[in-house]
């Protein structure tokens, strides 16, 4: 018999949901996923989702103090 996980699932957002959540339209996260430079995301079937963790992670690489690389 399979063991069945008890932990809950992690939250998992839609593109829309995401883009939002970076305060970004929906088409420019799309740009980004087409050119690998966004954060990473979940491909189930044709469905494009993002994990809430993973997308706060991305953000924390991208604090920056100062304009000089």
């Amino acid at each position: 018999m399979p063991r069945i996980s008890t932990s809950p699932l992690r939250r998992r957002l839609t593109e829309r949901e995401a883009a939002a959540e970076l305060g970004i339209s929906f088409r420019t996260l799309q740009q980004w996923r087409v050119r690998g430079v966004g954060p990473s995301f979940l491909k189930i079937g044709r469905a494009v989702r993002y994990d809430a963790e993973s997308l706060e992670a991305w953000l924390s690489q991208h604090v920056h103090t100062n304009t000089v690389r």
